[in-house]
């Protein structure tokens, strides 16, 4: 077991899940990740591979099927599935806060009809929020539902789904006038949809287009589309919680743990970079020596060593905030900010120790000096988890004069 990056007080279910995650990462994950990714190739092997661990329901409670482990299980078996490979992580993670959602918000007859299949991985899922002209402005979504007798019409074009392709179960937020007179507050307008739909591409359902995938610099296997809705009709029953108006919250509550899975995300793709980077230097001999003898390479390895176990040290703490119930906005905001920033250095200091080798698509650190910049925004960018950062903080430390 490498020295980095451990995780003090688990219980011995949590180390045994955790050290059937790493073995399955190793042997399943590690020996082609770096081939299915230069061919863009989903990894559907892997993904049956997780569904027989039953990580698709490592969070759903046990009554509907699941494992009922907490997010801080959860977040270790991603920072080891990331690894590996963070595209499979990805898959993962949108299903995970669609779930996560559903549990925290959903009706009971929600819950019953769709935890027990995500459980099993039978349904898929993605959470729909950008837009293209939107960024990071949640209150400028201009998708919109219309009511109309038992159902509601949705109309509208998002962007930036995660397994927006393979998903079966969409959480879509779009702005809903209904009950929610003219004037009233952005985010207080905003309805979650629960889209059930087919697989693949083109029109999936009547009314909703999912248009191809999205080429991407990194982040290649996992699907990552556009969804354009022209008249989709979906019956009242499927508005997340059974209310209108509390999109906007219920999002966010899902991106508060989702940054937490980006950070263990970061973390993941640190210490790979790490692994490969003290490695190379123990192999690669210049001026009659390993350079790894070398002081400047040694200074490297301390920085890049140090970064991994205070990104992984934050990541924890984050996800145990949120297991105890408490607020965690502010330590999420700060552990994304901090694993992304240090994954990307992490990873630039790796691939600099290769040297012109890095640049070679033969050497794995080339893959993920691609991966690296997509958690610097995914679920949010650096600025805006130091807005919120700052605005906790001055909440914390109010001035009383």
């Amino acid at each position: 077991m490498a020295r980095l990056a451990q995780t003090a007080g688990l219980t011995d279910i949590q180390q045994e899940i955790l050290s059937t995650v790493r073995d399955f990462v190793d042997k399943e994950i590690i020996p082609v990740a770096t081939e299915l990714e230069h061919r863009d190739e989903y990894p559907q092997q892997i993904v049956d591979g997780l569904k027989e661990l039953g990580l698709f329901g490592l969070m759903i409670p046990e009554e509907y099927g699941g494992l009922g482990e907490s997010l801080l299980t959860y977040a270790l078996c991603v920072e080891e599935i990331a690894r590996g490979w963070m595209s499979v992580s990805g898959i993962i993670n949108t299903h995970f806060i669609v779930a996560y959602m559903l549990k925290q918000h959903g009706t009971q007859e929600q819950k019953e009809y769709f935890l027990p299949r995500m459980a099993a991985g039978e349904v898929r899922g993605a959470f729909s929020m950008s837009e293209p002209a939107l960024g990071s402005d949640v209150s400028a979504i201009t998708s919109k539902a219309v009511k109309d007798g038992e159902e509601y019409v949705l109309n509208g074009q998002k962007m930036w789904l995660t397994n927006g392709g393979t998903s079966t179960l969409v959480a879509v937020l779009v702005k809903s006038d209904e009950g929610h007179p003219e004037g009233t507050a952005p985010h207080k307008s905003m309805t979650t949809f629960l889209v059930e739909k087919e697989p693949g591409f083109g029109e999936v359902r009547p009314g909703l287009t999912i248009p191809g995938k999205i080429d991407k610099m990194g982040y290649k296997g996992v699907d990552t589309t556009e969804l354009i809705m022209d008249g989709l009709r979906i019956p009242a029953n499927r508005v997340l919680g059974g209310v209108t108006g509390r999109g906007f919250y219920q999002m966010m509550d899902g991106v508060e743990v989702g940054r937490v899975n980006v950070a263990a995300r970061g973390c993941g793709v640190a210490q790979r970079a790490f692994e490969l980077g003290v490695s190379y230097a123990q192999q690669r001999h210049t001026f009659g020596k390993p350079i790894a003898q070398h002081q400047a390479i040694q200074f490297k390895l301390a920085e890049m060593g140090t970064k991994v176990e205070a990104a992984h040290a934050m990541m924890v703490n984050a996800a145990r905030k949120k297991d105890s119930g408490e607020r965690n906005d502010l330590e999420a905001g700060m552990a994304k900010y901090l694993a992304s920033e240090y994954c990307k250095e992490v990873v630039e200091d790796a691939f600099r120790i290769h040297g012109g080798y890095g640049f070679s698509k033969e050497y794995e650190i080339e893959r993920l000096y691609r991966e690296a910049p997509m958690l610097l925004i995914g679920e949010g960018t650096a600025e805006i988890q130091k807005m919120i950062i700052g605005r906790r903080l001055l909440e914390e430390y109010r001035f009383q004069g």
